[in-house]
C-alpha cells in the first residue's frame, strides 16, 4: 500500500533548519529498503496560487487556500506492507526532520 507522508511545519515554532544531512541519510535508507517512491520539499505557503474553475469563470488567487500557523512543508510517498510499518517510519521521519508528520493511505 502507498502512503502520503506529509511534513508539517509551524510558523510560530518551526523545526530545525540544519536537518538536510540527516534527511538525506534517512532517504537513502528508505530507498535501500524499498519504501521510497517520491519525496519533495515545498516553497512557503505564500508562494502558492489557488485556481478554482468550478464556476462560470476561472478564479486565480495568490497565497494559500487557507491561512493557518501550521502548513505542509514537504511530503514523501512510501510503499509499505501495512500501516504499522508506515507509522514506525513516520516516527523516525519526525525525529529526523524535527517536524510533525501526517500519514495518510492512498485509496
Amino acid at each position: 500500500m502507498q502512503y502520503l507522508v506529509s511534513v508539517i511545519d509551524d510558523k510560530e515554532n518551526p523545526g530545525s533548519t540544519d536537518r538536510m544531512p540527516d534527511i538525506d541519510e534517512f532517504n537513502d535508507r528508505l530507498i535501500a529498503e524499498g519504501y521510497w517512491v517520491f519525496a519533495g520539499g515545498l516553497a512557503a505557503p505564500e508562494a502558492s496560487t489557488v485556481v478554482d474553475n468550478r464556476g462560470e469563470q476561472s478564479l486565480v488567487t495568490d497565497g494559500p487556500f487557507v491561512e493557518t500557523k501550521e502548513y505542509l512543508a514537504g511530503a514523501w510517498v512510501w510503499e509499505c506492507p501495512d500501516l504499522d510499518v508506515a507509522l514506525k517510519l513516520a516516527a523516525e521521519a519526525s525525529k529526523v526532520c524535527d517536524r510533525k508528520i501526517e500519514v495518510r493511505p492512498f485509496l
